[in-house]
C-alpha cells in the first residue's frame, strides 16, 4: 500500500482514458510518447501507433544496422513515423494485461476473459468481461460504446486475426 488511491485528491492519472494500471483498457496500455532531435525532427503531435518493441527495428535502421533472422521478430520499423515524416506508424498491435487485445488502425478488440472486472486495491477497472469487446477509439477514446454485437464481422475478423498471432508466436523458436 502506497497510499496512492487515498492522495489522488481529485486527480485521474488516465485522463480521459478508461482503465488505468494493470488493465486493458486504453488507461492501462496507451502512453504518451515524445521524439526531441533538434535539426532532424520538426515539432508536432502525431497518432501514429508505435510501441517501445518497434525501437529495435527502428534504432537498426536508423544506424544502417540489419537484424540477424529471429532476431526482434515483433519490431516494426517505424522511423519514419518517430522522425514526424509519417502520421502512421504500424498496423496493428497486440496488448496484453491478463487478456490480450488487438489494436488495428483505430479499431480495438479485447478478447473475452474471466476474472475480475476492478483491482479493488488500485480502484481500477480491469476491461475483462466473458463476451469480449469492440471499440472505435477514434471517436470513442474513452471506450465507453461496445460495438461487439453491432459490428460482428469486424469483431470476428479481429478475433481471428488476434488467433492467428497468437498461433504463430507459439510457433516461434
Amino acid at each position: 500500500r502506497d497510499g496512492a488511491v487515498e492522495h489522488l485528491n481529485g486527480h485521474q492519472p488516465a485522463g480521459p482514458l478508461r482503465g488505468g494500471k494493470y488493465s486493458i483498457f486504453e488507461g492501462g496500455t496507451r502512453i504518451p510518447f515524445i521524439t526531441r532531435w533538434p535539426q532532424h525532427i520538426q515539432p508536432g503531435i502525431s497518432d501514429a501507433l508505435v510501441c517501445h518493441i518497434d525501437f529495435l527495428a527502428s534504432f537498426a535502421a536508423l544506424t544502417g544496422q540489419k537484424l540477424a533472422a529471429g532476431e526482434g521478430p515483433d519490431s516494426r520499423n517505424v522511423l519514419p513515423a518517430l522522425l514526424g515524416h509519417s502520421k502512421s506508424g504500424r498496423e496493428q498491435l497486440v496488448e496484453h494485461a491478463r487478456v490480450l487485445a488487438l489494436r488495428d488502425g483505430t479499431w480495438k478488440y479485447i478478447e473475452p476473459g474471466k476474472g475480475p472486472k476492478w483491482n479493488a486495491p488500485t480502484h481500477t477497472e480491469l476491461g475483462i468481461d466473458p463476451a469480449g469487446q469492440l471499440y472505435q477509439l477514434a471517436g470513442d477514446l474513452g471506450e465507453t460504446n461496445n460495438l461487439l454485437q453491432a459490428q460482428p464481422d469486424r469483431s470476428r475478423k479481429l478475433s481471428e486475426a488476434l488467433g492467428a498471432i497468437r498461433t504463430s508466436a507459439n510457433g516461434r523458436k
